[in-house]
């Protein structure tokens, strides 16, 4: 008998799984989903691999047939800038809130001390930047950021996150050769401070114009790389979705 913790372990492999072969364009835009081939690529049980099925549909990287199962769902560009500007429209509701509302000391500090280890991840030349740490930590301060908004405010950003060209870090993974883009992380970590400072100081209206002007940087590593360097395609997550 599988005990709950088993479950569980299976339904993340699943969702991890079938996320990856999406992801990394292993399974071409449009191209129906075999639970039978997925089962045993991936070495599990069908029962998981619906319900991860089940939420990768939600998350919005697969869709349902009309005759049944599951295809994965192509994007095509106008989507991508959607996806990207609608989280600049909710991160930006998410600071003016907090700004209007008023944020904790201890959460200020916390975002402060991010700010800073930021800040030495970028000291000397772009040659020099600690590119990993960079990515790792700018993360976690978007997800800091979230945690300042309410529950369903923070809900809806993760789920439009969850399409993996709208994250915060969709366009750093995998560029740390590309000085164009580690160029556009000074600009981006300038933004970072202006963000914490309007909240800090109660200005609501500028901390969600900020906030909405700093996910554009991602629109404009997007148009970058789609109409400047599309080799980097390929090492961009997700990408291998979007259709002409």
């Amino acid at each position: 008998m599988i005990d709950k913790s088993d479950r569980a372990m299976q339904s993340q492999r699943a969702l991890m799984g079938v996320r990856d072969l999406v992801i990394s364009g292993d399974i071409r835009a449009g191209s129906r989903l075999s639970e039978v081939a997925l089962a045993e690529k991936l070495g599990i049980s069908r029962t998981p691999l619906r319900a991860a099925l089940a939420r990768l549909e939600q998350e919005g990287l697969v869709e349902a047939i009309p005759s049944g199962g599951f295809a994965v769902r192509s994007f095509t560009r106008e989507d991508v800038i959607d996806a990207i500007e609608l989280r600049g429209v909710l991160e930006g509701t998410a600071l003016r809130l907090a700004a209007e509302r008023g944020v904790a000391p201890a959460r200020m500090n916390e975002l402060q001390r991010i700010l800073n280890e930021l800040d030495r991840t970028q000291a000397g030349d772009l040659e020099a930047m600690d590119f990993d740490r960079y990515v790792d930590l700018n993360a976690t301060f978007h997800e800091k950021l979230w945690g300042l908004a309410s529950q369903t405010i923070r809900r809806e950003i993760e789920r439009v996150t969850s399409l993996p060209f709208a994250s915060p870090s969709a366009f750093l993974h995998k560029q740390a050769d590309v000085l164009a883009f580690r160029r556009s992380l000074y600009a981006a970590q300038d933004q970072h401070r202006s963000m914490v400072s309007a909240i800090e100081l109660r200005e609501g209206a500028r901390a969600e114009a900020l906030a909405r002007e700093h996910a554009r940087l991602a629109r404009q590593n997007l148009e970058f790389v789609l109409d400047q360097d599309r080799s980097l395609i390929r090492r961009v997550p997700a990408l291998s979705l979007v259709v002409a």
